[in-house]
């Protein structure tokens, strides 16, 4: 089959690669339909490279019909129309039944330290060939993939994958009262999601800051109240002018929809070219043990969220020696959720939303449609942020 595979920094190529099969009873194999390209994607393209291993599958977020179901897979059959979450879990441990699949204890990737398995991201999240190909091996297939309607494009269900329950999460852990103040850094997709599921769920207003227009614009014209990064001379500015939206204070939350890929600090990014530069073999333990963040978006969003408010993390940090200014969080009481979006813990309450009506805005969400042979330049375009690209989507 064909699929795009990692084969260094800004390097990705489509080639051919074994066709997956049934490897365990608890498995299915996809014929993959739609693809996303997200963020985190680029992460791998730029940042996370001293994880990565040339000839890695890449690709997280994908839908598409179902080819072959292992023996222990009693709720799928071939012929199904499915989405497949991000993260690979077995509904079934503690961590599944107490709703963070993303610390599932049967997928958990140990030798590593982390959480549960991930599609197609780094070995430190168990190097499992991803979903930017025309098949897919689907593990813990007998809880993880979510059946859908024949019927609309996938465009209405391709984001049950990961923008949706990323962007609700991001809501829900950012605590919103009813009527109350968020303000969204970043308006890429995850961003420009939440700002959506925000207003769904009654926020009274919605900030939503970023520097690239076609993003801006988007966002504007959903009601969110936006910030062009562009009109202020440095970060003191831009929280003074959301401060005076809010009575002095600052918004009730903040969502911080960027991660490390912030414009910020120099010397982070220096850091994170030298370990890339290093061999694979130092450039790993380097990044382990000593990586630090781009902070900006973060640091931003400390200034910016009122006193006693709640700062949710949405996008990827993987620093392990970053800075935080932890007398300002102390004495701001501010409260501070992040991590991976739990997939099947949201995916029941999104769901009665993707109707016709289609208050999110699915159907038209993507910028992009893409063959798989121009995975390449899709790249180079998402990261460039040319071409208008907020989503690009893949069809194999």
């Amino acid at each position: 089959m064909r699929a795009v595979t990692w084969q260094g920094k800004r390097d990705v190529r489509v080639e051919n690669v074994p066709d997956p099969r049934i490897e365990e009873p608890t498995d299915a194999v996809i014929r993959v339909t739609s693809s996303g390209l997200c963020g985190s994607d680029l992460h791998l393209y730029e940042v996370l490279t001293p994880f990565m291993t040339p000839g890695d599958i890449l690709g997280h977020e994908p839908m598409g019909i179902v080819e072959e179901v292992g023996a222990a897979v009693p709720d799928l059959q071939v012929g199904d129309r499915v989405v497949v979450p991000f993260q690979i879990a077995c509904g079934n441990c503690w961590m599944c039944l107490t709703g963070l699949p993303t610390q599932c204890e049967t997928t958990q990737v140990g030798s590593e330290g982390m959480g549960a398995a991930l599609f197609g991201y780094t070995r430190l999240y168990g190097a499992v060939p991803g979903a930017q190909a025309e098949y897919l091996r689907v593990p813990q297939a007998q809880y993880g993939p979510i059946k859908v309607p024949e019927g609309p494009d996938d465009d209405r269900f391709l984001y049950l994958s990961d923008v949706l329950p990323t962007a609700w999460q991001a809501v829900a852990y950012a605590g919103v009262p009813k009527g109350g103040s968020v303000a969204v850094l970043g308006l890429g997709p995850i961003g420009d999601m939440a700002c959506r599921v925000a207003m769904l769920q009654g926020a009274g207003r919605v900030f939503g800051v970023d520097l690239v227009p076609e993003r801006l614009r988007r966002a504007r014209e959903r009601g969110v109240e936006t910030f062009d990064l562009r009109s202020f001379d440095d970060e003191k500015e831009l929280v003074a002018a959301v401060r005076d939206r809010t009575d002095g204070r600052g918004p009730d939350a903040v969502i911080d929809a960027v991660g490390t890929e912030a414009h910020g600090s120099a010397a982070a990014r220096m850091v994170q070219n030298a370990s890339a530069l290093l061999p694979r073999k130092l450039s790993g333990p380097m990044a382990e043990r000593f990586s630090v963040d781009r902070l900006a978006a973060l640091y931003t969003a400390i200034d910016m969220v009122r006193r006693g408010g709640t700062i949710s993390l949405s996008g990827v940090y993987g620093g392990m020696a970053d800075p935080i200014p932890l007398l300002t969080l102390f004495d701001k009481q501010i409260q501070l959720r992040m991590g991976q979006a739990n997939v099947r813990r949201w995916t029941d309450d999104i769901i009665p939303h993707l109707t016709d009506e289609d208050p999110l805005g699915v159907d038209d969400f993507a910028t992009h449609h893409v063959p798989l042979s121009d995975a390449p330049h899709a790249y180079d375009m998402f990261q460039r942020k040319q071409d208008g690209a907020v989503k690009v989507v893949m069809r194999p």
